[in-house]
Formats: C-alpha cells, structure tokens, sequence
C-alpha cells in the first residue's frame, strides 16, 4: 500500500488535531521521528502561541516547539481546509459529559464532519479521544462515507485510545505500549505502521470496538479501586485506623495486591467520566452496570466527605465553616501538572465558598483558576508565614512534590490531608486531620 511506504519512509504527512494534553506530546514524538506534522485547533490563541514557539502545556517545553517550527517540521493552524495535505489525521479531543452526565460526542462529530468535508483518497483517520464502544464505527464511519468514499476501500479508519499520564517522569507517549483497533484490517495495518515509526509498541486488536472498549476497562479498573479504598478510608476513619498505614502494610504482599489510593475525588479527563460512557452505552443493551455506577458514586461524594471533616476539624477549635479562611494547596487534580481538568479541588473550592468560607488556593502549577466548572476567580497565592497563620485551615488537596509540608504544617493552625502528604512530617502532628 502506497500510504504504508509513505508512511515507512517518513515522506507522509501527520495532521494532529487537538494541541492539548494528548495532541500536543504526539507533535512531540512524530517530529521527533522525523515527519511533518500539521497541528489543527479551534482556539485561535494556542495556533498564535504554537507558531511562535510557545508552549502552554508544562511537560512540554517552549524549546522544542520552537525547534520544530523553525525547523519546518511543523506548523499549527485553524484552517481545517488543509486537512487535505495530511496523509494521516488523529482526532484527539475532548469528550465530555454533558449536564445530565451523558456522553457529549459534540467535538468528536464536529472534527468528523470537518474531515470528511475534506478527505480524499487514500487517508488514514484514527479516533484517539476515549469514548464508548462503538463510536468510531457506528458514530464517525457513516460520517465520513457521506461524501461517497468507502472505509477500507477508499479511505482507512481506526482507533486507537491516548494513555497519556501528564506528571509521570517514568513514561511519555513514545514509551507507552500502543493499542491499535481498525474498521478492517488494512485500517489496522496502516495504523499500526503510523504508530510504530513513534510508540515503542504496538498491539493489535481484531477491532475499533475492542480498542475502544480497552481503553473503558483501563479506566474503570482505576475508579472501582479508588472508589473501594474511598469507602474504607470513610470506614477505617470511624474505627480509628489509618487507611494509609493499612494500604502500605498490604502492599508487601508480593502477589495478588496492588496498591491504589484515597484522595478528595477523581480528576483528571478520563477516570471521573469514563465509566459514565459504558453505563450509558450498556442501557442500549438492557444491561445494568450496577457495580461500575456504585463506583462513580462514591468517588464523586468524597469532596462532600472532606468538606465534613474541614467542618468537623474547625468545630473542635470553636470555628464555625462559615467566614473561616480555608487556602486549598494544589488545585490541580493531581501531583505536578498543570492540568485542572474535572479536578476534585476545583469541587472543593466551589463548596467551601458555597458555605460561606473565604477561600484561597496555592499551586505553583496553576497561577490563574479557569475552569467552566467554577465561577471563583482566583490566582494563587505565595504560601508565606504570615499568610499561613491567617488562614484557620490548610486543606492539601494536591501533594505536589514542590510543597514544603514540614514548613505548612509549622505555621498552619490546622492542616486537614486529603493526601497523605504530610506522612513524614514529625513537628506539629496535633494539629493535623486526615480526610
């Protein structure tokens, strides 16, 4: 196949679209290997950002942007009418709940449509966004064959699930083993052709739906377990036992354990929604996804839980929630990354403001709080002494590896750790509550 020498010999061009915290790392890896890359947004900031060699994504740095620009090897644009110069085109964008907490595919059908206005011959599309099984083929497919070519024939169409972990130093998303699912196996050979010249691995599966539907599993294994050791945080607490201490006494088990654990609540794109897409796909089926559902509702109660023990924490020291000064450290939803997507501390600023609390947060990470899911405007502040002792509580709600606890804790009135972060800490453990 004439794509797949392309493809071999580097000569094919690679459109991206997306220039976020799954697109932007593959601009990374496909340059790297010496291809062309075309990077497409809607956000006309991040084009302006991206063509001057600026990145504003932290893991990604500004140098290698502008090496690749200036280099020639990429370029970033809104004009969706050059998806045309593109040999292969990988859809990474987001996907969403929407109020009622069902699927909104509303980026993904919007990016087909856009591709499919342009497609031509012997393009290769792969759907890299997570979602439900059957989307690509039930979803994207019949959009893209509107125009008269046909998947397989004229054009190929796969999918294949980002495994991006922002934050983890261990691995990028050149290291991180590749699943490749197509409508039809000459789809799965030219995707997986396009992924190997960049990802240490590459695995097959017989499908798009099962692609999909590993993606859905990865996930929902992370938020079953979180949601277990949620629960028997809530439990162990009441019996006066230390859910980290028993989680640590359990991970010397050389087999059949594997350690996940508590936090305020799920963050992040994927985990806090993903099961939320199986549950809604299952209804077609008639098939109830009871134990999955139990888990999203756990996860999603654990902010309401630690504002109880913030109220708890505060009540013992003649303080009532409301008109008390609560800085939240990290609002990020998880360690050292810039990323506040669906983050739990985000929940938690909403509620603590909600109750009357004057509210403040510090995050190296995260200067400004831009989120739809807030509508506090706030920036953070520089941790100092003094601040610290005018606050009545310090909620870690992030454990940032930049935070110094020995030092929060010395000059906190109350510090209340959703995280565990403050587990070396020797100096001012009395003033310390576990959430």
């Amino acid at each position: 196949m004439d794509l797949i020498r392309r493809i071999e010999d580097k000569t094919a061009v690679v459109g991206i679209i997306g220039m976020g915290y799954v697109g932007l790392p593959l601009v990374r890896e496909f340059c790297k290997a010496g291809f062309k890359v075309l990077g497409f947004d809607i956000d006309g900031a991040k084009i302006e950002k991206l063509n001057a060699g600026r990145s504003y994504i932290e893991h990604i740095p500004s140098e290698m942007i502008r090496s690749v620009v200036e280099s020639g090897r990429f370029g970033a644009t809104d004009d969706f009418t050059r998806l045309r110069e593109a040999d292969a085109i990988i859809i990474c964008v987001p996907t969403p709940l929407d109020k009622a907490r069902e699927p909104d595919l509303t980026a993904v059908l919007d990016t087909t449509r856009a591709i499919a206005a342009n497609l031509r011959k012997g393009q290769l599309v792969v759907l890299e966004s997570t979602t439900y099984p059957g989307t690509t083929d039930e979803e994207c497919k019949p959009i893209l064959e509107a125009g008269g070519l046909h998947c397989g024939a004229d054009f190929l169409l796969a999918f294949s699930p980002e495994r991006e972990d922002p934050g983890n130093p261990k691995y990028s998303a050149g290291t991180i083993p590749k699943v490749v699912g197509g409508c039809d196996p000459a789809s799965t050979r030219a995707a997986s052709a396009l992924y190997r010249q960049v990802i240490v691995e590459v695995v097959e599966v017989s499908s798009s739906q099962a692609a999909e539907a590993c993606k859905i599993l990865e996930n929902i294994y992370r938020c079953v377990n979180i949601a277990l050791v949620n629960e028997l945080k809530i439990l162990f607490d009441k019996m006066g036992i230390d859910v980290w201490e028993v989680i640590a006494a359990a991970s010397t088990k050389p087999f059949g354990f594997h350690p996940f654990y508590p936090g305020p609540g799920l963050g992040g794109h994927c985990i806090p929604i993903d099961p939320f897409y199986l549950s809604w796909k299952a209804r077609q089926y008639d098939t109830p996804t009871r134990f999955i559902e139990l888990a999203g509702e756990v996860n999603t109660a654990m902010p309401e839980y630690v504002i109880g023990r913030v109220a708890a924490a505060l009540n013992q020291r003649r303080k009532p929630l409301n008109g008390s000064k609560i800085c939240i450290a990290g609002m990020a939803y998880k360690k050292d990354v810039d990323d506040i997507r669906e983050s739990p501390a985000v929940t938690l600023a909403n509620l603590l403001h909600e109750a009357g609390a004057v509210v403040s947060y510090t995050d190296p990470h995260i200067p400004k709080m831009r989120t739809s899911h807030s509508t506090l405007d706030l920036g953070s502040v520089e941790p100092t002494e003094s601040f610290l002792k005018e606050q009545d509580c310090l909620l870690i709600a992030t454990d940032h590896s930049s935070f110094d606890y020995d030092r929060m804790v010395r000059y906190s009135q109350l510090v209340v750790d959703t995280r565990n972060a403050t587990k070396n800490v020797t100096e001012g453990r009395d003033k310390i509550v576990k959430a």
